[in-house]
């Protein structure tokens, strides 16, 4: 397995070095006049990826976060509920939260 996974690193490396050696030229970036610079176009490529990855694993973050917290709530709903259950398992018959009452008897 050890194997398998350098050779897919080892492509991927190869993919990567001959993408950045065929994509040189430069491109030109501008935010109005506040900022004007060449970079080459690999690299505009490398770091529109690069910001995708910080995005989706910031936003990984936050989910996993909000789901803790769902969990979390649950759990203590789940708590409360066994505390409830145990605290009328042991109360007497007829006594606790509500009771059915029997139909009334017919006497003959």
């Amino acid at each position: 397995m050890k194997v398998v996974y350098t050779v897919i690193v080892a492509l991927l490396l190869m993919f990567v070095i001959t993408f950045s050696l065929d994509n040189t030229q430069p491109v030109r970036l501008q935010y109005y006049t506040l900022f004007e610079n060449y970079l080459p176009a690999y690299m505009v490529i490398f770091i529109a990826f690069l910001a995708g990855v910080i995005f989706t694993g910031f936003m990984g973050i936050v989910e996993r976060f909000r789901l803790t917290r769902t969990i979390n709530r649950l759990n203590k709903t789940i708590r409360d509920l066994r505390r409830e259950l145990k605290a009328n398992e042991n109360l007497p018959y007829g006594e606790g939260a509500a009771t059915i009452s029997s139909p009334p008897e017919d006497k003959i």
